[in-house]
C-alpha cells in the first residue's frame, strides 16, 4: 500500500512537459489514449480541506479569444489530448484544462494560455 502512495505522489508531482510524455509512452507503448489518462486526474479538493489554504487549483478557459488556433494548438500540447479534443475544448468554453494543479503550475499554464490569446481563470 506505501509504494502505491509513493506512486501516487510521484504522478501528482509530475511537470506538464513530464505528464505530456508519459501520455506519449502509454500511447505509444501500451495503446492507452491519453483522455483516459486525464479521466484519473482525480478530484479537486474539497470539504473540510477548504477551510485550508488552497493549494489544488482548476485551470478553466473562459473563451478562446481571437488567436483561437493557437489555443486550440496550446490546449493540445498541455494536455497531451488529440486534435479534435482540443478543439472540443476549446469549442466549449467554459471548460477545465487541467483540474487539481499546484498553484505554480496553474498559474504557468494561465500565462501560457493568456499568451497565446486565451482568457484563463483559476478556481
Amino acid at each position: 500500500m506505501a509504494e502505491l502512495k509513493d506512486f501516487a505522489e510521484q504522478l501528482v508531482n509530475l511537470s506538464v512537459k513530464e505528464v505530456n510524455e508519459l501520455a506519449t509512452i502509454l500511447k505509444d507503448e501500451y495503446g492507452i489514449e491519453p483522455a483516459a489518462a486525464a479521466v484519473v486526474a482525480g478530484p479537486a479538493a474539497g470539504g473540510a480541506d477548504a477551510a485550508e489554504e488552497k493549494s489544488e487549483f482548476d485551470v478553466v478557459l473562459k473563451a478562446a479569444g481571437g488567436s483561437k488556433l493557437a489555443v486550440v494548438k496550446l490546449v493540445k500540447e498541455l494536455t497531451g489530448l488529440g486534435l479534435k479534443e482540443a478543439k472540443g475544448l476549446v469549442d466549449d468554453t467554459p471548460s477545465n484544462i487541467k483540474e487539481a494543479v499546484s498553484k505554480d503550475e496553474a498559474e504557468a499554464l494561465k500565462a501560457q494560455l493568456e499568451e497565446a490569446g486565451a482568457e484563463v481563470e483559476l478556481k
